[in-house]
């Protein structure tokens, strides 16, 4: 039975049936699925979102959202409404998916990465780690990834890769551009971290202020904004100087961050899903569901967010969610759109 590890929303699967994905504690099961993976000779499917945040660099005449998850599960829609399977050509579990340069990328756990055109067809590439990729954005004509043990790789074109010198041993979860500004953010024992960069390759830690484990993070309106454990929301306006925020839930957010529509929505454990106008002030939206949410994005008019199961939930204002068919019951993890 395939030994599965997910790096970014906690959890472990050693055999089939598929359990929901709880909260679990992260740092114990990552050293936990190192040492598994070190000393069990078996047939091991892993990977490892962004937060889905999703880049604004490029347009294209027809927009695609895109999700992916659980044994290389890769899901299209023109609209949110309708999805379609598509063939990844592995069975690795993917965790963060972008849009730039004309080009998807999505990655995952063992370094995998995947490039598509279209969101149709995709090809593995080369990568340069064997460490999990957990987080993927674009954004100044550059792909940067992060992931396990402060990886951080960049690509101009998504297919040639280039290792960074890691400033940091720690975990990287999510990253974004905005205002000229990678952020990436992660933990490390009883903090949350936070990296900022100019050009993806010289990276700096700024001080998060906080204990909790930081996931996602997203820019919009002039504002970046990164959520995690415990309801934990952290606003900056620079991605230098960061202010906590009360979310109003002890929910992890682990699902991650976005922007749209004037609003900035975060989603996490338990199906709980947050709104903001301006990331300070936060709403909790109810819509029937205690299925955890680990992937949400903005695009074409619809916030859309993804999680176990296969569910996928849209929304046009954040605030009243529909349910849509998949057709499948693998767990999604990372979501974007290609604008």
């Amino acid at each position: 039975s395939p030994h599965i590890v997910k790096h970014h929303i906690f959890w472990y699967n050693l055999g089939f049936p598929k359990p929901p994905i709880g909260n679990q504690v992260r740092h114990i099961l990552i050293i936990f699925s190192i040492f598994l993976f070190s000393f069990i000779s078996i047939s091991c499917t892993s990977s490892s979102s962004s937060s889905s945040t999703t880049s604004t660099d490029n347009t294209t005449t027809t927009g695609l959202f895109v999700t992916v998850g659980w044994e290389g599960t890769i899901l299209t829609s023109s609209d949110g409404i309708s999805w379609t399977s598509r063939t990844s050509g592995i069975s690795k579990l993917l965790n963060g998916v972008t849009y730039g340069n004309n080009t998807f990328v999505t990655v995952g756990n063992s370094g995998t990465i995947l490039t598509s055109p279209d969101g149709n067809s995709w090809t593995k590439r080369t990568s340069v780690t064997s460490k999990s990729l957990v987080g993927v954005t674009y954004g100044n004509g550059l792909f940067v990834t992060v992931g396990l043990s402060g990886t951080i790789l960049t690509s101009s074109d998504g297919n040639s890769w280039t290792k960074r010198t890691s400033v940091t041993s720690k975990s990287l979860d999510g990253v974004t551009y905005g205002n000229g500004l990678f952020v990436t953010v992660g933990y490390w024992g009883s903090s949350g971290i936070i990296f900022t960069s100019p050009d993806g390759i010289t990276w700096t830690e700024r001080n998060s202020g906080t204990s909790n484990t930081l996931v996602g993070v997203t820019y919009g309106n002039g504002l970046f904004v990164t959520v995690g454990q415990s309801g934990t929301v952290l606003t900056s306006s620079d991605g230098t100087t960061w202010t906590s925020r009360t979310s109003g839930t002890t929910e992890d957010l682990y699902g991650g961050v976005t922007y749209g529509n004037s609003t900035f929505v975060t989603v996490g454990s338990s199906g709980v899903i947050l709104t903001s106008p301006d990331g300070t002030t936060w709403t909790e939206r109810t819509y029937g569901t205690f299925e955890n949410l680990h992937g949400v994005t903005y695009g074409n008019g619809l916030f859309v967010t993804v999680g176990n199961l296969g569910n996928i939930y849209t929304s046009s204002d954040g605030t009243s969610w529909t349910t849509r068919t998949t057709g499948t019951s693998n767990h999604l993890v990372g979501v974007t759109y290609s604008q």
